[in-house]
């Protein structure tokens, strides 16, 4: 599912609401998860699953073409745990 599919399945789940105010809703909720990532902080939605940040640390790896030492600088990566409620609806189909 992509955004504007998501977008689309609230809109007609909720036919009081306008589609622009859905999409400024769910725009919103992505800024902040976001941001609060950037800041470096932790996102948990119950049942659903946490987002955190991991940091990977500089090392040195190898170009797989050449065997060439190369830098590789330290890094930021964004991480997704999943929750339990999640878990368990995937796995008891």
């Amino acid at each position: 599912m992509i955004k504007s599919e998501l977008i689309e399945r609230l809109v007609d789940s909720n036919p009081h609401l306008y589609q622009r105010d859905v999409e400024r809703i769910v725009n919103t909720i992505f800024e902040e998860i976001t941001n609060t990532l950037a800041d470096g902080n932790r996102v948990e939605l119950r049942g659903f699953g946490a987002f955190s940040v991991k940091h990977r640390p500089a090392r040195t790896g190898r170009n797989p073409r050449t065997g060439q030492a190369v830098d590789v600088p330290a890094k930021s990566v964004p991480y997704f745990k999943t929750g339990k409620d999640l878990r368990e609806k995937l796995n008891n189909k």
